[in-house]
């Protein structure tokens, strides 16, 4: 099921090109409070059988053509968004090339995954928003990844059983200043990726049931129509089970939480005018405009 946010802060499911509001019905049959949260529609849904089975049932009922409504980012207020940094090794290269960054080849998998950081719910921003770039900035990349969010609580959780706390998998962009602060500093990360848009999330949430296996889906990126990136989930140096198993010795993951898988090899300098878009299969596609700060 492809689970969306939409118009007035509304639940819905996407089939084809129609919206099925999921949202009223979850309301009408005491799964949800009215004026309920994304988050809160993740936990029902991930958490409670019989809200699945009511939301799936609103399937059958009226729906929305997909073109008439708004969509928005599909969870604006998670509990946590953890990045992944430099989880591919032709990223990593790129990365050295362009900012004389430390090599990672002699880090182990742990030694790797604590780098991860965290990103603001301020800088989100859903299908077809804009990314604003900073007056401060010299140098704004795009960055495209797979995210995984997390439907239960995880505590202490091995990697053979780390997909069992997956609600589903959305795709986000990390928008990342390089420069000020970019070139050998040390934890800057949160400041240069965490301004106003920085983080835009979309079109919708899959659930778990239609993307079964994270390493097996591929990335395709535009920048202004043409074809930027392409790489495969396969290729990640920690995938999404290790990912939840590092954070989860570290901390209890909860419902809502997002974890954004790191961006494959690509990124490009942004301009004020750019149109990008992105494509994860067995997700869909987003797209984004890009405007100076004024």
């Amino acid at each position: 099921m492809k689970i969306c946010h939409y118009n007035d802060h509304e639940a819905g499911a996407v089939e084809g090109e129609r919206v099925y509001p999921i949202g009223a019905a979850l309301v009408a049959a005491g799964h949800l409070r009215e004026r309920y949260t994304m988050q809160e529609v993740i936990e029902r849904l991930a958490n409670e059988p019989a809200a699945m089975r009511c939301a799936r049932e609103a399937l059958k009922g009226r729906s929305l053509p997909l073109a008439e409504v708004s969509l928005l980012a599909p969870i604006e207020n998670p509990p946590s968004i953890w990045a992944a940094a430099a989880n591919y090794q032709a990223h990593q290269a790129e990365m050295r090339a362009a900012s004389g960054g430390p090599d990672r080849a002699a880090f182990t998998k742990d030694d790797l995954m604590a780098e991860f950081f965290l990103k603001p719910s301020s800088s989100i921003v859903g299908p077809g928003g804009t990314i604003v770039l900073p007056r401060i900035a010299q140098h704004v990349d795009y960055e495209c990844e797979l995210c995984a969010v997390i439907g239960r609580h995880a505590r202490h959780v091995s990697e053979a059983q780390a997909l069992d706390y997956v609600f589903g998998y959305t795709m986000c962009w990390d928008i990342s200043q390089r420069e000020p602060w970019g070139r050998n500093r040390q934890n800057t990360r949160n400041i240069r990726k965490g301004f106003d848009s920085f983080t835009a999330l979309g079109p919708w949430i899959v659930t778990k049931d239609e993307l079964p296996e994270p390493q097996d889906t591929r990335i395709d990126v535009e920048l202004n129509g043409k074809h930027v990136m392409t790489a495969h989930t396969k290729d990640m140096i920690c995938g999404v089970r290790e990912h939840i198993r590092f954070l989860s010795d570290v901390l209890t993951l909860r419902p809502g939480d997002l974890i954004t898988t790191g961006t494959p090899a690509g990124v490009a300098k942004l301009a004020p005018g750019d149109k990008l878009k992105g494509r994860i299969d067995g997700i869909g596609e987003m797209t984004l405009n890009v405007s100076a700060e004024e």
